[in-house]
Formats: structure tokens, C-alpha cells, sequence
């Protein structure tokens, strides 16, 4: 048996599936189960039930009962679904039901797939589990190579004007008060977030084991906060010295004379938050490693594989090479495929309507809707994308796409469904009914293209419909 067993990947979202279905050419179809969850009752739900209960029936219940009722139903299965990625394998050598049920998804006989629904920590020592994950990025870097033609593989990881982004925005064109941002990393995965950027400002990495560096502190857990950022600022180390990675514990213990596999065993206790044993603290002092080094380890209590760093940072890298020397291709990929929502109209009115979404959603702090939150990340792009001289068109009933943004000399024009309440099928169904020619009137769009009454009303407010008849002309001649 294999103990532990565990493998992690990512792959492109429109691969996913692919690779999904490939581990069953690989182990056989009756080995590979896909992870199921199960949803169960919430406090809130429970509670609603019981009070549903009590004036269906017109009851009276003490509220010690409605809370002791709402307990029993707390915790019930309600559903099942499927991890996003998560397939556990069975040894060829045994039979799934050695270890677990199964069962088909929904009760639908003719899934692909069937799940499995025992509780993972009860078996993750005895199968091997593996992680095909969805992500985004590679997407991004494939529609940027079919849109350049350039060969991700070989772009440069140490561009100067690209390793700029990550302590300014000079590389970008625009001054730091235009884009309200001190770096120029907005939409660079793994780098754009707030907290990330504010340790770019705090650090300013200048080449790509840097960046791999604030990966690592980035993704751990006590390690930036409260440790090496408190390390750097009191200037006691600087950032290539701080503890990122779980690996550099290893290689730094190993190079001040500690024996490997002793160096191993306490980054592996380090990086699983268990600190450090009298006698770890003991032999790390007789090879002269500092106090500020045994008590940055003591803090820690989850850390990321350098590994797993280099490869974002790649990622990172290949993708700010675009929004540096290829803006307008940059822009395209990041809303069509990270972008879920938008102010079509606030971004085709230009910098002065954007940066008004922005503040609204800003002035809102911590009681924005998530969606807000969503459409600020997506709205910051779109002013920086503006204020570097680009612009959006409105969508256009002949050009647009149903789901990519497309250039169009200095700017882009969205996809029909960047239109709220458009979904992708709706999308595909207006792209699809332009092929048997022009559109003789709104009531031939709406027919021919399935739209509904609310789509076609914003459609016309957004300037699409402009010229266009209400109703099919008859002609006499």
C-alpha cells in the first residue's frame, strides 16, 4: 500500500476533462472513482425547516424544542456532487468495494463517471489520490500564444522592462497616480491581489528568485505576517535570506553543516506548523545558525514547496511579458478568460465612467457583495487599460464574439456575453443566427437569435439596435 499518496497537477479548464478521462485509459475504467462530497443541512436551513414545520402544522414550540429540533436535522445529507478535480485510484489488485461505496452522481445511470462518498481521511493512507485541478492560466497563455504566434517556452524570465511591473508601473507607461497602484501588477496571477501587492512595495524584487521568493511567503501560513516582513523591515535580514520556501530550510540547514536527513526531518516539521523539538533547537545552535532563524521557524505553520512557486512564477512571468510588450493581447485573454463580470457600458464610456464604478464599489469597504468585488478587480484592469490609450468599442451585433474579446485597431470589443444576464449559450445562439444573413428588424434578432425581451431592451439601450426597425417591412414593390 502506499502511504499518503498524493499527486497535485493543473491543467488548462478546457483540458480538465480531458485529462480526467485519460486516467481511465490509464488504470482501467473500474479503477478510477471521482471524489464525491456530500452537502449536508446548515444551522440557518435546519432552523427554517423547523419554523416551516411549526406554521404548517400551526404549532406552538417552546424554543428549547425548535433548537432541539433543528439540531437532529443539522448535518443531514441534503446533496452529493464531485470534487472539481479530485479522482482516487484503486490498486489493480483489489476490488473498489475492499475500501469504499460507490456510487453513479445524481442517480443517473448513464454518468461517466462514478463517485465515491467515503470520507477521504478515512482511506487517504491506503489510495492514491490525485489532484487534476482546473486553472486558468494556462488557458490564458494559450489564447495569447494563438493570438502572437510566440512561443510561451521562449519568452525571457529576466525581461528588465517586464521585471519593472513588480516595483512600478514605468514599463507599463502610466504614473502610479493615474492607476491608483504602486506596482504595475494588476491581473498578473498570484501578484495582483492586495495583500501581494503591498508586499511588493514592501520588498521590491528585482529578479525571478525574488519573485519566487514572495510566492513562497505569499502562500504560507506565520510566515510574512508577523515574521519575515517584521524580519526585513527591523532590517535584520534581507528578502533573499528570509525563510520562503519549505525547501530552503533544507538546503540553508545542510550548508551550515547539519546532517541531510536530520535537515529534512525539520523541514518537514517546520513546514507542517509542529516547530521545533530541544534537541532540532540544539543542533541548529552548534552549527551556528541564528536566533532569528530558530524563531522565524518556531512562527511557522504552513509552507509552499519551491516547486510549486517557480512554476506560478512562470506563469507570472510569461503573462506580464504580454501586458508589457503586447498590451492590447494581454487585455483580450485576461477578460475573456479570467473576467466573469462587467460594466460593458461604464467601460465603453471611458476612464472618467470606470474609475466611478470603482469608487462606488471602493467607498462600499468590507460590505461590497462579492460580486462587487469580482467587478472592481475587472473594472482597476479596465481603467489601467484605458489610461494606457486603449479603449473599448460597445458590442456589436456583427462583430462581436459570444464569448472572446476581439481587437479591433487601439481597442477591443467586447463578447455578447460580457452583457449581463447573457449567458454563453444565449451568446452562441446570436452568433449562430447571424450566419443565415442580416438581421431585417428587432423582431427578426429576437426570433432568430432566442433573445428574451430583457436582453433585447439592453441591447437597444447599449446602442446595438441603432437604425433597426421594430417589426419586418412589407414591400409592395
Amino acid at each position: 500500500m502506499n502511504s499518503n499518496a498524493y499527486l497535485s497537477s493543473y491543467f488548462s479548464g478546457e483540458y480538465q476533462p480531458k485529462a480526467h478521462n485519460y486516467t481511465k485509459a490509464l488504470f482501467g475504467e473500474e479503477y478510477v472513482y471521482r471524489a464525491g462530497t456530500i452537502g449536508t443541512v446548515a444551522d440557518k436551513t435546519a432552523y427554517g425547516y423547523v419554523k416551516a414545520y411549526q406554521n404548517d402544522n400551526n404549532l406552538q414550540i417552546r424554543g428549547a424544542e425548535i433548537d432541539r429540533l433543528a439540531s437532529g436535522c443539522t448535518g443531514v445529507k441534503r446533496t452529493t456532487g464531485q470534487h472539481p478535480g479530485g479522482i482516487i485510484v484503486i490498486p489493480d489488485y483489489m476490488d473498489v468495494y475492499d475500501f469504499t461505496p460507490i456510487q453513479f452522481p445524481a442517480d443517473d445511470r448513464n454518468s461517466e463517471w462514478k463517485t465515491t462518498h467515503f470520507d477521504f481521511h478515512s482511506i487517504h493512507d491506503n489510495v492514491l489520490k490525485l489532484d487534476i485541478l482546473g486553472h486558468d492560466d494556462p488557458t490564458v497563455i494559450r489564447m495569447l500564444q494563438d493570438l502572437s504566434g510566440i512561443d510561451p517556452k521562449t519568452i525571457p524570465t529576466d525581461d528588465p522592462e517586464v521585471m519593472k511591473i513588480f516595483s512600478g508601473t514605468e514599463s507599463l507607461g502610466v504614473t502610479a497616480e493615474q492607476i491608483n497602484c504602486k506596482t504595475g501588477t494588476f491581473g498578473i496571477p498570484e501578484f495582483g491581489t492586495k495583500f501581494v501587492r503591498q508586499m511588493l512595495e514592501d520588498t521590491k524584487p528585482t529578479t525571478f528568485s525574488e519573485l519566487v521568493q514572495i510566492s513562497g511567503l505569499s502562500h504560507g501560513t506565520d510566515v510574512w505576517l508577523g515574521n519575515a516582513q517584521e524580519l526585513i523591515h527591523n532590517n535584520i535580514c534581507n528578502l533573499s535570506e528570509v525563510i520562503g520556501c519549505r525547501d530552503d530550510i533544507m538546503v540553508y540547514l545542510i550548508y551550515q553543516g547539519l546532517d541531510p536527513s536530520f535537515a529534512f526531518k525539520i523541514m518537514e516539521s517546520v513546514r507542517k506548523g509542529k516547530g521545533l523539538s530541544d534537541d532540532m533547537e540544539e543542533e541548529m545552535r552548534k552549527n551556528e545558525v541564528p536566533e532569528w532563524y530558530i524563531d522565524s521557524c518556531k512562527k511557522i505553520k504552513y509552507m509552499f514547496p519551491k516547486a510549486h512557486a517557480a512554476a506560478y512564477v512562470l506563469m507570472a512571468v510569461r503573462i506580464a511579458y504580454f501586458k508589457v510588450h503586447h498590451p492590447l493581447l494581454y487585455y483580450a485573454a485576461y477578460f475573456t478568460v479570467r473576467a466573469e463580470d462587467f460594466d460593458v457600458d461604464a467601460m465603453v464610456k471611458g476612464s472618467h465612467s470606470i474609475k466611478a464604478v470603482i469608487d462606488e464599489i471602493s467607498g462600499k469597504g468590507l460590505d461590497a457583495s462579492t460580486k462587487e468585488k469580482n467587478l472592481l478587480t475587472v473594472m482597476e484592469l479596465a481603467y489601467e487599460m484605458v489610461e494606457r490609450g486603449f479603449s473599448f468599442q460597445k458590442v456589436d451585433l456583427y462583430k462581436s464574439s459570444a464569448t472572446e474579446f476581439i481587437i479591433e485597431g487601439n481597442a477591443l470589443i467586447p463578447p455578447f456575453n460580457s452583457i449581463p444576464g447573457l449567458g454563453t449559450n444565449a451568446a452562441l445562439n446570436i452568433v449562430r443566427s447571424r450566419e443565415d444573413g442580416e438581421f431585417l428588424s428587432k423582431e427578426d434578432l429576437q426570433q432568430r437569435g432566442k433573445v428574451s425581451k430583457t436582453i433585447m431592451e439592453y441591447l437597444d439601450n447599449h446602442g446595438c439596435l441603432a437604425g433597426m426597425p421594430d417589426q419586418n417591412q412589407l414591400s409592395l414593390f
